[in-house]
């Protein structure tokens, strides 16, 4: 496997185990996106520590994620080196993606986020 997957309570995270997010990856990592949506989960953190190369395929799996889990919940991206990140920079994707540098703060972000999304809901009922 290409990547791996811990799953908790409130948040999963997906650690992509290769240095290139490119074509040969790109459609996996899609569809566990879409497979961890349809089984319910959330709330998404990559890891892309181990990834130093993303091409325009990789970036889209990304923009996948991303829209599918910031309709009802978060999507983070962290540990990304500076050429993942320069090549986000670059798309203007840094604009729309939400990218920490640390796993430990993806999940703090995550957890206000539910939080937050529980209290606007006791405010609404």
């Amino acid at each position: 496997m290409k990547f791996s997957i811990d799953r908790q309570d409130q948040y999963t995270i997906i650690k992509i185990d290769e240095e290139k997010l490119d074509s040969s990856l790109a459609p996996e990592v899609k569809s566990e996106f879409v497979t961890l949506q349809a089984e319910g989960v959330k709330n998404v953190i990559v890891n892309m520590e181990v990834v130093k190369y993303s091409d325009s395929s990789g970036l889209s799996a990304l923009l996948v994620g991303n829209r599918l889990f910031n309709e009802n919940g978060s999507f983070v991206l962290c540990k990304l080196n500076d050429h993942v990140m320069k090549l986000i920079s670059i798309s203007m994707l840094d604009k729309v993606l939400d990218i920490l540098p640390t796993e430990e703060e993806a999940i703090d972000s995550v957890m206000m986020d539910e939080i937050e999304r529980g209290l606007s809901q006791e405010g609404g009922e």
